[in-house]
Order: structure tokens, then sequence, then C-alpha cells
């Protein structure tokens, strides 16, 4: 089913609209130039009913990006957080992924971006689960691209920016045609950065949990979730610099965002990683993870919010 055929209502500039009249011009500025910023968030089926999962730290990201590209946005963070209840609440979804989005309009046209007003949506639509669970359990393939991640100097890398994932797409597209699931990007000086869309961790043969830090990658809320968890089981964590043959020799290796989740990877560069399917690090963060966005754990209630 196409996108711009479905039934329901998306959250526009303040007013709920009918899905099939959500609609922008052809002469938008974000749509020729890509300066936006957007948000992926879930919302999953728990007993008590549907829940966002950490809704509030997906909006203060939204707010941050916006605010690294001088972006003045019209709403406030409690007036962006209530659009995402409202749409969870009004498609009457059960499991969700949302999608707000922050954009320059068709006031005016060029790079110097004067007198355009910023629009914002907040989309919703069923989500099941991203990936099969033989995937969850046996890993995917990956590749180093041929494209370099974003340097500081060249884009902002801590926004979560429209205009970003052109690199990603473009390195996405080689990793599948060359056989394989996903792409690991390498930051300008050679050292693993993340995937097209995906933070990535590894397992050091001696059971410490590492993530690559510094400029380049997106601090990610699944990531983050998962050093939060992996820290509550007395697990070190490191934030470090990482490079390829780390990878190639860890123990477990795996990826993780707000689609995907948590995979394990089984493969990297031709290299297979540790037994070759899912370690018992991942397969206990997976099972911590689902636990606490289901509502199974009692720890960190504030994760969840209900969109009543």
């Amino acid at each position: 089913m196409s996108f711009s055929d479905r039934d329901g209502v998306i959250w526009f500039d303040g007013q709920l609209v009918p899905w099939r009249e959500a609609k922008v011009h052809v002469l938008t500025h974000t749509l020729h130039y890509g300066l936006g910023v957007f948000e992926g968030v879930r919302a999953y089926e728990t007993q008590d009913g549907v829940r966002i999962f950490r809704l509030q730290d997906h909006t203060d990201r939204l707010l941050r990006s916006a605010h690294i590209l001088g972006m003045n946005i019209p709403f406030s963070r409690e007036e962006l957080m209530e659009a995402q209840r409202t749409v969870v609440r009004e498609n009457n979804l059960s499991q969700a992924y949302l999608r707000p989005m922050c954009f320059y309009g068709s006031e005016g046209m060029g790079l110097k971006a004067q007198g355009l007003g910023t629009h914002c949506i907040v989309a919703a639509w069923e989500w099941p689960s991203y990936v099969s669970p033989q995937t969850l359990k046996e890993g995917i393939k990956v590749r180093t691209s041929s494209y370099t991640r974003h340097h500081v100097n060249i884009t902002l890398c801590k926004a979560k920016s429209n205009g970003n994932y052109v690199n990603s797409m473009l390195a996405l597209q080689e990793a599948v045609s060359c056989g394989c699931d996903e792409a690991v990007m390498l930051d300008n000086e050679g050292y693993v950065a993340e995937g097209s869309a995906m933070n990535i961790f590894i397992v050091k043969p001696d059971g410490v949990l590492c993530t690559p830090g510094g400029t380049s990658c997106l601090e990610g809320i699944t990531r983050d979730t998962i050093m939060q968890l992996a820290r509550e089981q007395g697990w070190e964590v490191r934030e470090k610099r990482i490079t390829r043959d780390e990878v190639y020799i860890a123990s477990e290796a795996f990826m993780t965002g707000t689609a995907a989740e948590i995979l394990p990877v089984r493969e990297y560069d031709g290299r297979v990683i540790g037994d070759g399917s899912r370690g018992p690090v991942t397969s206990r963060l997976q099972t911590l993870y689902f636990d606490q966005v289901s509502g199974k754990r009692q720890q960190r209630p504030e994760w969840l919010t209900d969109p009543a």
C-alpha cells in the first residue's frame, strides 16, 4: 500500500488532517535542499495497552537537531509530545512507528533560506516487527562501505537531519547490491562509525562491550538504552574508537536502531563473527530490551508513555 493512500490522520502544524490530504507544494524548500530534522519513534503493545517508548528522549533529540541547524520550531516540547500521543491514539494503533518531522515550506527558494516558515508533521502507522525471528537469532551480513561517514566539518553529525541520509542510502544500496544486509561506515580517519541507520556494538574476547564514540556517529536512543541495560547487568561498557579488525575478532557484534531494534552481526567483510550466530550477550540484551519495551520489566517506567 502506498504511503500516500491510507486511512487515518496525520498531525500537521497543530491540526489533525486526513491522511490523504496531508500534502505540501512541489517547491517545498526541504524537498529541494534537504534541510530538515526528523525522528523515528516506536510504540509497543504492552499488558497495559499501547505505550510509546522513550517519547521524551526522542522529542528532546528532535529539538536539539533543530537547534543545531538553526531551525526555529513553532511548537513547544510539550505540544510535540502531545502530537505524538494524539496520532497513536486517534489512529487506534496497538503498535506503531511514528515519524515526527520539521521542514521548511515553500515560502521562498534559494540557499539563503530566508523568510521560510518551519512546518511540523507527525505521522504514525501500524508497525509489527521489522525483521523476522530467524534474523533476530541468526543475524545479518554486513560489509565496510566505500562511502565515508560524515566529517564534523562537512556537516553537523549530531543533528538527525534529512539531508544527512543521502550518505546512508548510498551506503546501504551498495551493501545490498553486494549481497549484504547492511553497511558499516568508517569515519574520515578510518575508524568504525556506525551503520547506514544503526549504531554498532562489539563484545571483545574479555567480555567488555564496546561501541564507537567520537563525533561521527549519531547518539542513538536505542544505543543509549542498550548501554544502560548492559550496565544494569554489571557489564563494562566502553565508548571508544574501534577498528575494522577489532570487529573481525570480536566474540560478538550487533547493531541497534529504533526500527531494527537489536540485530546480531554474523559476518563482516567475509569474516565470520564469533560462532557465526547470535551470542549470549546479544541474546541477553535482546531479551532485556524486548521486556523493557513491552512493559515486562519494572525498571524505568518513565520510558513508556501512555498515549491516552
